[in-house]
């Protein structure tokens, strides 16, 4: 049987882990830390897992590496000079591993994510010796970029982005046109340096389409680098995590949390997130929440929002909802959430007052109420607020707005200017969760739910040049 390769895609951070068989045996690459999705899929190919391998340490998710490498008796092959706590069997550049009769990984150290980075190239015996199908090539050559080279510091990303161009050229220059690439982000992962537009590739394709390959090393640095925005704050703590070794998965139910004691979390200033899309929340939601929908990346935003370690309580419609965020938070290591709480909103409040609406519009009505004519049911907008990241608002924002990602709001509520706040993003789904904390705040405050690319269409008068706060 040929070598498949099938890819375990997580979708809420960007990332793609891979299972690659023969149809005996099989390899697992950068898996995330809820292994049962590969084990599930392992038994669906009837397929024993003899090896974990991991790319590198990674950044934006906790790995289930060490756990599944225990559960399957499999080896475990991380970098040599990775520093780790825990028991593995170290690989470095250009080791082959024989994986069975039919299959093999070749060693690749393409440093530039980390200093450690390795790529692992996948080859199917033949009868001539081994064909390379493809190279998995975790943060290192992505579609059409790159993983971005600053998550170690400042101080290194220079000549990570250095040795980023020359480990990216190395593998197309050692595989051939027809190899498949199989990278572990780039798919929305904010460890890649821009976005992937394609659902798969391969080394002739990014010889085409991938500026690494077809800039010289300083003009590759110097444009990846002058690309890159912020980053989770949450990736602070993942590395700590991997390198120590990561505890098991505990997906098991958390405590009911009653009306009174969802009020008292919130009256001591815990996070409680409200998890159902944000056109219900917007209808009526408990006061003092946090909406952060599971329609869109709840855990990125949540972990990047939050006071790492403070308690958080989930509120959802239904159990399945609540287990879906429980599966998700453990992706970033936030493993038990304190309590959750399902059904209605006038359930989960103490009295009748305290269920509240959040006013939305569109842009069209922005643009109405900017020329004097501001729709009934809502206030005039005194503040129109841009909470999309910095290279958001630099490629176009409106004219006069005010600019205050989301992530830095929490501690900037008191930037915003005084009166009626108009909140934006590029959907709608980061405006609903700044306009929840700036009425938590006690601001009259309208959500413009609605895409960014339509307000100069409705009328919006844009800018080339706004009115950042810094």
């Amino acid at each position: 049987m040929a070598v498949e390769v099938s890819v375990i895609a997580t979708s809420s951070l960007g990332d793609r882990s891979y299972l690659a068989s023969d149809g005996q045996v099989a390899v697992v690459v950068d898996p995330q830390r809820d292994i049962d999705r590969v084990l599930y899929l392992a038994g669906e190919r009837g397929v024993r897992i003899t090896h974990v391998v991991e790319t590198h340490q990674h950044n934006d998710y906790v790995s289930g590496g060490l756990e599944l490498a225990r559960l399957t008796g499999a080896r475990y092959l991380v970098a040599a000079a990775d520093e780790v706590g825990f028991s593995r069997e170290p690989v470095s550049d250009r080791d082959t591993v024989a994986v069975s009769d039919s299959m093999c990984l070749r060693v690749v150290a393409t440093p530039g994510h980390t200093f450690h980075h390795l790529s692992y190239v996948l080859s199917e015996a033949t009868g001539g010796g081994w064909r390379p199908v493809g190279v998995f090539t975790g943060g290192s050559l992505l579609f059409g970029t790159t993983g971005r080279a600053d998550l170690l510091g400042d101080q290194h990303a220079h000549d990570l982005a250095r040795h980023q161009h020359a480990s990216a050229r190395r593998l197309a220059d050692l595989l051939p046109d027809s190899a498949q690439v199989w990278p572990t982000h780039g798919f929305g992962s904010f460890c890649s340096a821009s976005q992937a537009d394609v659902p798969e590739s391969t080394i002739g394709r990014e010889k085409q389409a991938n500026p690494v390959l077809r800039l010289a090393a300083e003009d590759f640095v110097t444009e990846t680098l002058a690309g890159l925005d912020a980053y989770p704050a949450y990736y602070a703590h993942m590395g700590v995590v991997n390198a120590a070794g990561p505890a098991p998965v505990d997906l098991t139910p958390v405590s009911r949390a009653d009306a009174a004691e969802l009020r008292q979390r919130i009256a001591d200033g815990q996070w409680v997130v409200d998890l159902r899309h944000r056109k219900a929340y917007a209808v009526s939601h408990l006061a003092g929440t946090v909406s952060l929908g599971l329609d869109g990346p709840m855990s990125t935003w949540l972990g990047w929002l939050i006071d790492w370690g403070v308690p958080i309580t989930l509120l959802a419609e239904t159990p399945e909802q609540v287990a879906d965020a429980q599966r998700e938070l453990v992706r970033i290591g936030i493993d038990r959430p304190a309590a959750q709480t399902t059904g209605e909103p006038e359930r989960w409040a103490v009295d009748r007052g305290q269920p509240r609406e959040l006013r939305m519009a569109d842009f069209a009505a922005l643009a109405s109420a900017r020329a004097g004519k501001t729709p009934a049911g809502l206030p005039a907008p005194d503040v129109v607020l841009d909470v999309r990241m910095t290279n958001e608002w630099t490629a176009g924002h409106i004219d006069g707005a005010v600019h205050i990602p989301l992530p830095d709001l929490p501690e900037r509520l008191a930037d915003v200017p005084a009166g009626a706040v108009w909140v934006h993003c590029g959907s709608g789904y980061r405006a609903t969760a700044a306009a929840s904390l700036l009425a938590n705040a006690d601001r009259d405050v309208v959500v413009i739910d609605d895409r960014f690319e339509e307000a100069e269409a409705a009328g919006v008068a844009m800018a080339e040049q706004g009115l950042p706060l810094g």
